[in-house]
C-alpha cells in the first residue's frame, strides 16, 4: 500500500542538517552565532551558496533564522533546495532508526519520493 505524506520542516536535528549540507556539498554546519543584517542568530550556522548572511537552525525551536532581503542577498532556491535535503535526510534517517529501508526516485520538476519499505511488512 503506497502513502502520501505532506511535511512541513521544523530544523530540529544536527545529523540531519550535517547530512543535508554533504549532500549539497555545503560547508559543514558550525554551531555558535552568526551576523544576519542587523541581528544575530544562534545555533547551527549553515551558509548557502551566494547568500550575503548565513542561516542559523535553532535547534530547539525548529526554527530558521535568515535574511535574505527578497531574494536580493540570497536565492530562496538555495534555502528551498536546503531544506528539502534535510526533510529527505531527516525521513531516512527516522525510518532506519525503526528498522525500515528507505530509498529515494527523483521525479520531475525537482522532487524526490522518498519510499520507506515497512521491516517485515508491506509498505
Amino acid at each position: 500500500m503506497s502513502h502520501v505524506v505532506t511535511i512541513q520542516t521544523e530544523v530540529r536535528d544536527a545529523v540531519a542538517v550535517l547530512a543535508a549540507c554533504r549532500r549539497l556539498a555545503l560547508p559543514e554546519p558550525v554551531q555558535g552565532t552568526a551576523e544576519v543584517f542587523a541581528t544575530s542568530a544562534t545555533g547551527l550556522i549553515v551558509k548557502l551558496p551566494d547568500w550575503q548572511f548565513p542561516v542559523g537552525c535553532d535547534l530547539t525551536t525548529g526554527s530558521l533564522k535568515y535574511d535574505n532581503y527578497e531574494g536580493y542577498w540570497g536565492e530562496q532556491q538555495q534555502l528551498d533546495r536546503f531544506l528539502q535535503a534535510y526533510a529527505i535526510e531527516k525521513a531516512k534517517i527516522e525510518a532506519r532508526r525503526e528498522g525500515h529501508s528507505a530509498f529515494e526516485q527523483p521525479l520531475e520538476e525537482g522532487y524526490i519520493m522518498v519510499n520507506v519499505e515497512v521491516a517485515g511488512g508491506a509498505a
